[in-house]
């Protein structure tokens, strides 16, 4: 098993976010965490990265507690773990081609001429080519979100984590970076655990989804178990009916 996280709790604020969290991600598995906004999910993704500490236990990857690792420590299985931020997260004052540089950079050992030709196949695979000297100002959501990615892709990651992938763009653009998960995941045989309450991402990109409700995995299954679910919490999340039928809007 690549991934494997058990009994994963977490508190924030004196507030109970994660109350026990089980789960696994099989090596090239698409895994889709579905959940209400602010349900957790993106503290869930920070745990999985190290970037916070859980309460209680552990996020084991091939078998390695990485709650317990240093910072020192930590850093060769970051190398193996990406990250597409909600928001993206690039550094506005470098061009395109110096954001997807700087993880190459950080970790050393490439020569200039493997960095260009890292950087030119990573922009190739998000379908934006020739984009190298813009700046992030001058793009469009949706090709930020992609440059975000091939920044998170370019050192050919084991496990890609996705917070929010969709978020704030429109349907088309939404489809065409679900389309994208999809395909890097194929052709780089590599995981990826997307955190979303889109389910239009969730049934398009998924192997397997998991309903994060009240700090705990309550349901799991695949796509077609999850849509054709009778339960009522799952079927009014899936199906985007308020809890209170007589809430108004």
């Amino acid at each position: 098993m690549l991934l494997e996280v058990k009994e994963l709790k977490k508190t924030l604020n004196r507030s109970p976010v994660l109350k026990g969290v089980d789960f696994n991600v099989a090596k090239a598995e698409r895994l889709v965490i579905i959940g209400r906004s602010g349900g957790g999910k993106s503290v869930l993704l920070r745990l999985i990265m190290g970037l916070l500490q859980p309460d209680a236990g552990k996020v084991l990857y091939q078998g390695t507690n990485l709650s317990e690792l240093s910072e020192e420590e930590l850093n060769p299985y970051r190398r193996k773990i990406g990250m597409l931020f909600q928001n993206g997260a690039l550094f506005d004052s470098m061009s395109v081609a110096e954001n997807l540089a700087f993880p190459l950079l950080e970790h050393g050992g490439f020569s200039e001429k493997e960095i260009k030709n890292k950087l030119d196949e990573a922009l190739d695979m998000v379908d934006l080519p020739g984009q190298q000297k813009k700046m992030p100002g001058e793009l469009s959501g949706g090709m930020k979100k992609r440059v975000a990615l091939a920044r998170a892709v370019i050192s050919r990651p084991e496990l890609m984590l996705y917070d929010e992938p969709t978020t704030g763009l429109d349907p088309i653009v939404a489809d065409s970076i679900n389309k994208l998960i999809y395909r890097l995941s194929e052709k780089l045989e590599m995981a990826s655990i997307v955190v979303t309450h889109d389910m239009t991402s969730a049934y398009h990109v998924a192997d397997r989804m998991c309903y994060l409700h009240q700090g705990k995995i309550y349901f799991e299954g695949t796509p077609k178990e999850v849509q054709a679910s009778e339960d009522p919490l799952v079927k009014n999340f899936v199906q985007g009916i308020s809890e209170d039928s007589d809430a108004i809007v």
